[in-house]
């Protein structure tokens, strides 16, 4: 990665999304995300003092028809971390 200092890691078994339930608006869905998305996804939740529910639904509400839930979460993670 050009310029963040990031380096890479070897893909290990939390390359593979899991699935988890949530409640947006009263309403149950499912989102898979790989394990350290759902880790920073939890901790931004966290910091912001939301709960991931809450959380998931302001980006749902924000995100484009042509994109996916799981894909908004993903984007606004490392929005998050790019600052």
């Amino acid at each position: 990665m050009r310029g963040t200092g990031c380096r890479m890691t070897p893909v290990t078994s939390d390359a593979r999304p899991r699935k988890h339930s949530l409640t947006l608006n009263g309403h149950r869905t499912s989102v898979s995300l790989e394990d350290p998305f759902w880790e920073a996804f939890r901790d931004i939740a966290e910091a912001e003092g939301k709960g991931i529910n809450a959380l998931a639904a302001e980006i749902d509400a924000a995100r484009g028809l042509s994109s996916g839930l799981a894909s908004a979460i993903r984007i606004y993670v490392l929005r998050h971390y790019r600052g």
